[in-house]
């Protein structure tokens, strides 16, 4: 099934129900429908078509929502880029992907134009709220159903590309087909019997593919997906589950830390909360018991996924309190495995790299033939490729899998992949700057913290405040380091090469030992 005919197939069951619900704004399934195809149009008058790439950069909005399948409609990739991505990065993604198009608002414009600026491929740009005033519109209003809503491809066609870091430094974008998104959301909505009955609240960003599959899982069965710009206040997110009665929550650990130092959260005070699910790492055992406590009859899924597959394995909740570390098991229809260093099957108890086998597992990576030939490679049978996820785990007796640790250097905070490579080659664009190593710290909010160690040149008197304006000017919020250190000198090899592993190594030693004390 292509992606567009998750909506348009909804809208003709549900065609008046409440699709999508921004802050004060409630769309019916005909009218969200009604924007999709508006904007499908006016991409094709732009000269948008079949497998050309769209950016959308916009915030969480009913237009970012309408803008994934209008691109569908119209045959075209769409590409979801956050919205505090600056100009740099921005301009990166639209000359690899070579893009013809970028859809954005009028608070994002400037940094739209300069990136625009410097990449040649871009032909069309659309801002919602300026260019299409007539783009949201009373629910009462009838939409035409004119327009070409299927035809414009079929399921082995691109769907999307989706940009994550890089162990390069530089973001590489992992290809999706329709069908690839038609195997994944099928397999989580099986698990998490979803139906048109659910209210999914959703406050993760749309370039996080956690927070894409809300909308598109959602949506494909008819229930009602909340927006959420942010998790800024949770006093908010709390009672919006309550007014709403939301059924369906999916999170991630900092949000969960922050969520149980709140006082106004009572047990059984969400009663129509059917499930919570956690991924981007694991939760700790006293979160998930304190979560049990106050939401006695709401089931908790701990899942583990990546991009290049969304999502591998689920924990049933029945077996929660019995492997509480566990990631749990294959989701349906996909097969994981652990092997050696030599690609064999390993048994219970001896750690490997995960591999997978599905439907659901990418194309590649865009424009990237070595890096992909390294995570695809032949499977068990002739006709296939597996994903080889670059991460380390185990199974026990039972064929529960638990995550070990990462054969690559990026790191997870905020719930999302962060190349340490990336932010380097930032603070060595900071006048001052000799040398520079960032690596994580565990942390109970943030999951990871990430710290920043610098040399600076003998005459620099930069600050922590200096480095992480720095930062914050060039990077995404959750990329923008929380830890400055400074010293006189970083270890290295005898080729000169820094050795950042040590200080990570370091960096959990002396985190261990705060704990400890």
């Amino acid at each position: 099934m292509r992606i567009e005919r998750f909506l348009l197939d909804s809208e003709r069951l549900h065609p008046r129900k409440t699709a999508l619900i921004v802050g004060d704004l409630r769309l019916s399934y005909s009218a969200l429908a009604g924007m999709a195809r508006l904007l499908d149009r006016r991409l094709r008058m732009l000269g948008v078509q079949r497998a050309d790439r769209v950016v959308i950069f916009l915030d969480s909005s009913a237009e970012a929502v309408a803008s994934i399948f209008a691109t569908a409609m119209a045959g075209a990739v769409f590409c979801i880029v956050h919205p505090s991505t600056k100009a740099d990065k921005l301009a990166f993604i639209l000359s690899d992907c070579s893009a013809k198009a970028i859809i954005t608002q009028r608070s994002l414009s400037a940094v739209a134009r300069d990136a625009c600026a410097r990449a040649p491929s871009v032909v069309a740009r659309i801002e919602v709220d300026s260019d299409t005033p007539d783009l949201v519109l009373p629910d009462v209003r009838t939409y035409s159903a004119g327009g070409v809503e299927s035809g414009a491809g079929i399921d082995v066609d691109l769907a999307m590309i989706i940009y994550t870091s890089g162990s390069t430094g530089f973001p590489k974008g992992v290809m999706m087909t329709h069908r690839n998104v038609d195997a994944a959301s099928a397999s989580i909505i099986e698990y998490l019997e979803n139906t048109a009955d659910d209210v999914i609240l959703n406050v993760l960003p749309l370039s996080f593919d956690y927070g894409l599959y809300q909308v598109l899982m959602g949506l494909r069965v008819g229930a009602t997906v909340i927006l959420e710009p942010s998790f800024a206040f949770p006093y908010l997110i709390l009672q919006k589950l309550r007014d709403e009665r939301v059924t369906g929550f999916p999170i991630v650990p900092t949000m969960v830390a922050i969520l149980l130092r709140m006082r106004g959260w009572k047990p059984g005070s969400l009663p129509a909360l059917r499930y919570i699910t956690n991924t981007a790492a694991a939760l700790p055992p006293a979160h998930i018991a304190r979560l049990q406590a106050l939401c006695p009859t709401t089931r908790i899924f701990s899942m583990y996924g990546l991009t290049e597959c969304k999502r591998c394995t689920y924990l049933p909740p029945e077996a929660l309190a019995r492997h509480p570390d566990s990631v749990g098991i294959a989701i349906p229809n996909t097969e994981v495995y652990v092997v050696d260093d030599q690609g064999q099957r390993v048994g219970p108890g001896v750690v490997g790299e995960l591999v997978v086998r599905g439907p659901h597992v990418m194309q590649g990576y865009w424009g990237r033939p070595d890096e992909t030939a390294r995570k695809l490679r032949p499977g068990p049978h002739p006709w296939e490729r597996v994903l080889y996820t670059g991460d380390l785990f185990k199974t026990d007796e039972q064929g529960f899998l638990y995550f070990v640790g990462r054969t690559d250097d990026i790191l997870k905070t905020r719930g999302e992949k962060v190349s340490p490579k990336e932010i380097e080659n930032v603070l060595y664009a900071l006048d001052g700057v000799k040398e520079a190593a960032v690596v994580g710290v565990p942390d109970p909010l943030l999951g990871t913290a990430l710290r920043a160690v610098l040399v600076l040149d003998s005459a620099s008197s930069l600050s922590a405040a200096d480095v992480v304006a720095h930062c914050s000017a060039r990077l995404e919020d959750f990329m923008v380091p929380k830890q400055i250190e400074f010293r006189s000198s970083l270890p290295k090899t005898d080729s000169g090469k820094i050795m950042r592993s040590a200080l990570q190594a370091e960096a959990l030693a002396g985190h261990a030992a705060s704990g400890a004390a």
